[in-house]
Formats: C-alpha cells, structure tokens, sequence
C-alpha cells in the first residue's frame, strides 16, 4: 500500500513508523507528510501530539479538538500532496506544499507555509499561513 503522503515509499516504511510511535520525524519535512497521511488515515491522536501549543488551533479540550479533526478527516477527500519548497533549519523550518483536497464534490485544494518547530528532540507545526498558488 502506497503511503499517503505521496513519498513513492509503502505506508509501513514511512509515515507508519512515525503514527505508531516507533520513530520520530528527523525533520520538519518528515513531519509535514506525516501530519498529511495522519489526516488520511484519521489519526487524530497524532496531530494533537503534533502540534505546537502556541499554534492558534491547540484546544485544550482534547477531545473536542479530537472530534472537529475528524469531523474535517470523515468529510474530505485526500487527492494528492505536492511538496513546493522546503527551507529546513536547526530549530525552525519552512515546508510549503500543496494539499489536493475535495469536499461534497468541490474543490477545496490549497497551498500552505506551515512552520515547525524543534522542541527537545520532536519537530512540531506551529503555524501555516495560506498561499495563492
């Protein structure tokens, strides 16, 4: 099985290792096609640990953040992952993609600049500002 997040590798070889725990994304790259396969795959419980505590959407009701995640998962179809450019630091890094996406028939594709950061030894996305591709 393909891996979802368009890698050209299987699922088990890459974006499992991170989703069961059993590796940590060693860069913010790794971590943004993780993040996109959990939304694939409605691995709710990985975008929570994923995700800043200083980002805008961090809820600390983790279960209603848990079901507005998967209310988004259950209603969007999951197309394509083109990764545009990356700028990868020490501390801070820059991946911007572009997410095919569909719901109820329509078009919902978008490109993002998300921001990561390293805390201790795990990569978190911070933030992502939207982009007119």
């Amino acid at each position: 099985m393909q891996c979802p997040c368009h890698s050209g590798l299987s699922y088990p070889e890459c974006c499992e290792l991170y989703h069961i725990g059993k590796e940590l994304p060693e860069s913010a790259l790794q971590l943004m096609r993780s993040r996109y396969s959990a939304y694939v795959k409605k691995n709710a419980d990985y975008i929570i640990k994923t995700t800043h505590p200083d980002n805008p959407s961090f809820l600390a009701n983790r279960e209603e953040w848990k079901e507005s995640i998967l209310f988004f998962c259950n209603r969007t179809e999951f197309r394509n992952l083109k990764i545009i450019e990356v700028l990868e630091g020490n501390q801070e890094s820059f991946v911007t993609f572009f997410a095919h996406l569909f719901q109820n028939g329509k078009d919902t594709s978008f490109q993002e600049s998300s921001r990561f950061y390293k805390v201790g030894d795990r990569w978190l996305y911070h933030s992502g500002t939207l982009e007119t591709p």
